[in-house]
């Protein structure tokens, strides 16, 4: 561990979120990282842990005691990419799954970002460091439509969209035991896991609202598939509510409880169809992301799934 020290100044921290404060200072970390350090009593104000919430005061002392990784900025790489729809403002991606959007610790090269570096150069300074032209996420191991922004009015704009819930996403998702009911809400906030900094869950000290609908497309015996509509973007929001509500995702190994069989051979989510007002020209716009094959393959195995590849 590396123990980094830092003074409140009049102007540059006073009044500010210790959390979001410790992110400005050190962006190799995000906002929701330094609250899972707080909590783990790796931060401290004034020689005291206090919560991530805490406002400052000019001539507070805080100390970080993390390990700081020594990065180098995103590259260009020629990562292949699906382009649904691309305009000078946008472009709208089909990720596939395995594609991790932007560089982490462990993970500086492959990423959608290296591969925007090398697609649209344009988007280099867009945004954070290292998620340039990144207006959303997508889990890595999720497929599916997700939207870049290539100039500074749309990331401004879908930014706010994305924060005012304004955008409409709509996933696919096989659980493996049934739903009770054949459509419905779940509605339990949630946050970083209590013990495990690494998981999320209803279980957290800093619960925050995520609400998510589905219904039940077609059933397959012992699974059910789903057309799933988060109304907030929490991480990992689809993934906690249905294995909370005792309806795991197929493939799931995180949130799933148990090994899947071969025949999930990743998690079974697949971010379907996103909609938004275009930062341009204002006029509502909708994008669909084929089913990615290795799951079209898993859903003609089942009987009848054939009817449900073209997504009608």
């Amino acid at each position: 561990m590396t123990k980094t020290t830092f003074l409140v100044r009049p102007g540059a921290g006073k009044g500010v979120r210790l959390d979001v404060f410790l992110a400005r200072q050190l962006p190799d970390f995000t906002r929701s990282r330094f609250q899972h350090f707080v909590d783990k009593g790796q931060v401290l104000v004034n020689g005291e842990n206090r919560k991530p919430s805490l406002k400052l005061k000019a001539g507070d002392v805080v100390e970080a005691d993390i390990e700081i990784p020594v990065t180098s900025p995103a590259m260009p790489e020629p990562i292949p990419l699906r382009i649904l729809y691309e305009d000078p403002d946008l472009a709208v991606i089909d990720k596939p799954s395995g594609l991790v959007v932007h560089p982490g610790a462990g993970n500086r090269t492959g990423t959608l970002v290296n591969a925007l570096l090398h697609r649209f150069p344009e988007v280099e300074g867009l945004g954070e460091q290292d998620r340039w032209g990144i207006v959303h996420r997508l889990d890595g191991d999720t497929s599916g439509v997700i939207v870049i922004a290539r100039s500074p009015r749309a990331m401004a704009e879908l930014k706010r969209q994305f924060k005012a819930r304004e955008v409409k996403k709509v996933y696919w998702a096989l659980v493996r035991v049934p739903m009770h009911k054949k459509e419905g809400t779940l509605d339990w906030p949630i946050g970083r896991h209590v013990t495990d900094g690494h998981l999320y869950s209803i279980k957290t000290r800093h619960p925050r609202v995520a609400i998510t609908d589905y219904r039940v497309i077609r059933s397959f015996g012992k699974l059910d598939l789903l057309e799933v509509h988060p109304h907030t973007g929490r991480t990992h929001q689809i993934r906690v509510h249905l294995s909370t509500a005792g309806h795991p995702i197929a493939g799931d190994r995180r949130y799933g409880g148990q090994k899947d069989q071969p025949r999930f051979p990743r998690l079974f989510l697949h971010a379907r169809l996103l909609g938004f007002r275009h930062p341009a020209t204002e006029a509502w716009v909708e994008f669909r992301a084929p089913l990615a094959r290795d799951l079209a393959l898993v859903l003609k195995a089942l009987r009848g799934g054939s009817e449900i590849l073209t997504g009608r």
